[in-house]
């Protein structure tokens, strides 16, 4: 199987800002170890990291793509959407938007046996984070190997100000995600894998067997909590965490 070729497909997909048909159509033996490769290939090409992300960590993001066990990607520092920056869809092909608690590294963290625990211990702050998602397949319709060699849909992130972890509990923050001023879902952070330093954990161990970690100033999209809503130009975004703050994003 040619990994390489799999990637330029996605590759293009981005550049021409147009879906296409799942890779998994006319590779029918595409499994998660070579979409990890063809993601990697992809990473290579990215430039420099600002960090990594969590998909399909909550109940009701497994729900809406039909799948069941969390994935991870990368997040490519060029894709970073900074504060008040409105979201450009000209450049995107079908986005939705999630929102996120997401982590920011104090010191390298790597190994496979490391816990939530770990992670909270190597955690400077945390912060409310609106991930853009933009599937490269048409009508989001993809495997579990197709969303991984995809990047798991990444697209944009932003990230607002994080705030020390002192006192919070991440399992029990309120979510609430709202477009145009009006509630479109709720949620807790125990959404993302019974607890949002557990789903980073995972992410941890994952890394671990390919000799890889995060580092110190990575930031770690730990998992979309509710279901992604999808946005077009003229649509106000707005997320809040307990604790955390709020977040609003654009849409142009």
């Amino acid at each position: 199987m040619n990994t390489s070729e799999l990637a330029a497909r996605l590759t293009k997909a981005v550049a021409d800002r147009t879906a296409i048909e799942q890779l998994s159509a006319d590779t029918p033996d595409l499994d998660l170890p070579t979409a990890y490769r063809v993601q990697r290939e992809l990473r290579d090409a990215a430039g420099p990291l600002a960090g990594w992300k969590l998909g399909v960590t909550s109940r009701a993001k497994q729900a809406q793509v039909g799948v069941s066990d969390p994935v991870f990607g990368f997040l490519a520092g060029a894709n970073a959407v900074d504060l008040g920056e409105p979201l450009d869809t000209s450049k995107l092909i079908q986005p939705r938007c999630e929102p996120e608690i997401v982590f920011v590294l104090g010191r390298d963290l790597s190994g496979p046996h490391v816990t939530a625990t770990d992670v909270l211990a190597a955690t400077s702050g945390v912060a409310v984070g609106i991930e853009v998602l933009d599937s490269r397949f048409a009508d989001y319709r993809f495997t579990m190997a197709d969303v991984v060699a995809d990047n798991t849909s990444a697209g944009r992130f932003v990230v607002g100000t994080p705030v020390p972890l002192t006192g919070i509990d991440l399992r029990l923050v309120g979510v609430v995600l709202e477009k145009n001023g009006e509630l479109v879902a709720t949620a807790s952070g125990a959404a993302s894998l019974g607890h949002p330093a557990a789903a980073v954990a995972w992410l941890v161990r994952q890394l671990a067997a390919d000799g890889e970690g995060l580092r110190a100033g990575e930031v770690v999209l730990s998992g979309g909590l509710t279901a992604a809503t999808p946005v077009t130009a003229g649509d106000v975004v707005v997320a809040s965490v307990d604790r955390l703050g709020t977040l609003e994003l654009a849409v142009r």
